[in-house]
């Protein structure tokens, strides 16, 4: 088999970040040698989920099993999603944007035995969906955990109980704290501060002057939005999930933190 270098698009300090809790986790446990010290061990998770290299790849680049690798990688993803904030946490400095976007995405994942349920009519595959909030300058502040692809954004933003106290949903979450939020039409009817575009209805008049330069001004606000779903899947791990749909949350999680210490922001 051949074998070559590549890179991490990712800085020393995302590296020193993981490695720490990784050799943290070690001491705690008392764990006995490992293969790969905490260094090697973050390199090995960070090429997992950021550059989306399988199971197989780096287990022959780091020369360990294919089991060894898996279990490297689920070790990293749950000291990482440990560490994730729930809504409660972030909602504190939403609180203080001048607005919100929320916005929906699907995660394609493989085909599973109950599929039904993850089958996206609208984006015609199978997946996960992930809600995600974005600052207004289109900035990753905050992403849900995953539901089955077949539910509609609404819904998604509804029933998530996501605070320490598990009462409320994202959109209840916004209310109370005084954000205004920015969605698109899937969201028609969320109603508390969220803000959607008009949409026109069947056997109803067409949309005034007004009310199409109104879904204009909209329409670029919510398209910063985009950026925060971009800058989530450019882990490719996110490309798609080629493992059981339960773990999409607690990878989504992983990533989360991992891009708040990237970009230096929100990282306890």
């Amino acid at each position: 088999m051949l074998s070559y270098p590549a890179t991490i698009p990712l800085s020393s300090r995302t590296l020193n970040h993981l490695a720490e809790r990784i050799r943290s986790h070690r001491q705690q446990r008392r764990s006995r040698w490992r293969r790969l010290n905490p260094g090697r061990h973050t390199l090995l998770a960070l090429a997992h989920l950021r550059n989306g290299d399988t199971y197989t790849r780096i287990a022959a680049g780091f020369e360990i099993g294919v089991a060894t690798a898996w279990r490297y990688v689920q070790e990293a993803v749950a000291l990482l999603a440990a560490a994730a904030d729930e809504l409660a946490t972030p909602m504190e400095r939403i609180r203080r944007l001048a607005y919100a976007i929320l916005d929906g995405t699907l995660i394609p994942i493989d085909r599973v035995a109950d599929q039904r349920p993850y089958y996206s009519g609208k984006h015609k595959h199978h997946g996960v969906n992930v809600q995600v909030i974005a600052d207004a300058a289109g900035r990753l502040v905050w992403a849900s955990p995953a539901l089955p692809g077949s539910v509609h954004d609404l819904t998604a933003a509804r029933t998530h109980d996501l605070t320490a106290a598990r009462t409320h949903g994202i959109i209840e979450a916004l209310t109370r704290a005084d954000v205004m939020a920015f969605a698109d039409k899937g969201y028609q009817g969320a109603r508390g501060s969220v803000r959607t575009p008009f949409k026109r209805r069947r056997f109803r008049p067409k949309l005034s002057h007004r009310q199409k330069a109104v879904n204009r001004t909209h329409a670029k606000i919510r398209a910063r939005g985009e950026r925060a779903i971009a800058t989530l899947k450019t882990w490719k791990i996110l490309n798609k999930l080629r493992c059981c749909p339960r773990r999409a949350t607690p990878i989504v999680q992983a990533i989360l933190v991992l891009h708040h210490v990237e970009a230096n922001r929100y990282a306890g």
